[in-house]
């Protein structure tokens, strides 16, 4: 922690003062998520960052997550931070991103997983730096996977600048760090509803690699994200998302050579720390 504390202010010295404010909105999708939505309301709302637009789309809750949702209206309304939500059933993960891309107002948008919450409070700052003094569409940075158990590291996710060519050797942004001007998705479109786990990397693979919109890595951690995701668990998913990689790429005029993507994925294990 020390160490990340000693890079944000070696971000801040470098990047200087910033007076501009971009909006900024963050969406988060949830469904039956009680467990786990508050932390991830508070860590916005602990935000030192004022022009936030937070946005929870949620797929008809059976439980009492709409009533957590509500419980946070007033607090929003007594902050500089807005709030919106709706709840409704929807057609799978995608599906809801693409509804809160709809309604998000801001000029970058971002997403923060119901069960993942923001690293510390200037996560959200830093990003307005970023995109204020670099000529970027979006940004990205770090991430931890934590035991939902016992909150100990499992995974450290460390990125680095993106280089045309990394998708296919098992590489992309850690998602929940990325980072985008809403004006790309206008131009160049949401999330395919038709992937079951991978439209994130489709989505991602297709802003960087084939339209080349210009990006940022930020060598820092942004989120703490708990293990047992739709694409984080087990040899099924493994599979499920190279297939759906391996097509991504290819519809995205790339190319794909399985042994090449399998060994690089191989390497990435040293990623994950042993218990």
């Amino acid at each position: 922690m020390f160490f990340d504390f000693v890079r944000r202010r070696k971000i801040k010295l470098l990047l200087g003062s910033v007076t501009n404010k971009m909006k900024i909105s963050i969406i988060t999708v949830s469904y039956n998520s009680v467990d786990t939505l508050e932390d991830t309301i508070r860590s916005v709302l602990k935000q030192n960052y004022d022009d936030i637009e937070y946005i929870i789309v949620d797929g008809n809750s059976s439980d009492n997550t709409l009533e957590l949702i509500k419980k946070y209206e007033k607090k929003f309304k007594d902050s500089s931070k807005s709030y919106k939500w709706i709840s409704e059933t929807d057609n799978g993960i995608y599906d809801a991103l693409n509804k809160g891309i709809k309604l998000a107002n801001g000029d970058i948008i971002g997403f923060l997983n119901s069960d993942d919450y923001y690293s510390d409070e200037e996560v959200v700052s830093d990003i307005n730096i970023g995109f204020q003094e670099n000529d970027i569409d979006c940004l990205y940075g770090n991430l931890k996977y934590i035991d939902s158990d016992n909150d100990k590291v499992v995974r450290d996710w460390q990125s680095r600048e993106f280089e045309k060519g990394l998708f296919e050797k098992s590489w992309s942004p850690a998602h929940p760090t990325f980072y985008c001007k809403k004006s790309i998705y206008d131009k160049f479109g949401n999330y395919k509803t038709d992937y079951k786990i991978a439209a994130d990397v489709e989505l991602m693979y297709r802003f960087l690699e084939k339209h080349e919109i210009k990006s940022k890595f930020l060598d820092r951690y942004m989120v703490i994200m708990r293990q047992g995701g739709v694409s984080t668990s087990g040899l099924k998913s493994t599979y499920i998302i190279t297939k759906e990689v391996r097509r991504a790429i290819l519809e995205n005029n790339g190319n794909f050579n399985i042994f090449k993507y399998l060994f690089y994925k191989m390497l990435k294990l040293k990623e994950f720390i042993k218990r």
